[in-house]
């Protein structure tokens, strides 16, 4: 995209009344933004990873105490961040495969669209078992998620004032 960037741009100009001189002046400056763009800081897969896993937690004392609202916050927040890994990590070979993540996602999506609390323990179940086969394709078995055992944060309420 970076090199389309740069074609379109030089024959844009390219046209001026001192080619030359114009040319030369913006591929500079071409130069000098590509060097920032890639100075430029990216979250690494581990942060990203790192977010589900708190959206995960969350996720599931939201279904628990049938918070359903927060429970579609949560279950947004985590698609939102697979997609972004979709997006900026398309070296990585986690990322070709982070889309294992989508059905299941889906489920627990119904479930909580539903407020179906015994569907979204069974879906939420399967999400975190596809992490974890997910884990193991990409070898990082070492890494297992599981079903929470107490809050991510002890600073939210997790029950529902509001479904």
């Amino acid at each position: 995209m970076k090199q389309t960037f740069r074609i379109a741009l030089t024959l844009i100009f390219f046209g001026c009344s001192q080619p030359n001189e114009n040319t030369q002046l913006l591929e500079s400056r071409i130069d000098s933004l590509e060097r920032k763009l890639a100075d430029t800081y990216k979250p690494g897969f581990g942060e990203f990873m790192s977010s589900i896993q708190v959206h995960h937690s969350k996720l599931w004392f939201a279904g628990q105490n049938d918070n359903w609202k927060l429970a579609d916050f949560e279950v947004n927040e985590i698609k939102e961040t697979v997609e972004t890994i979709e997006k900026y990590q398309t070296e990585r070979e986690e990322s070709k495969k982070i889309g294992i993540l989508k059905p299941t996602l889906d489920s627990v999506d119904a479930a909580i669209q539903k407020k179906n609390a015994a569907m979204f323990r069974r879906s939420y179940v399967l999400l975190t078992t596809t992490c974890n086969s997910c884990h193991r394709s990409v070898n990082f078995e070492f890494n297992v998620v599981k079903i929470p055992d107490n809050p991510p944060f002890s600073n939210q309420d997790f029950k529902s004032y509001s479904n």
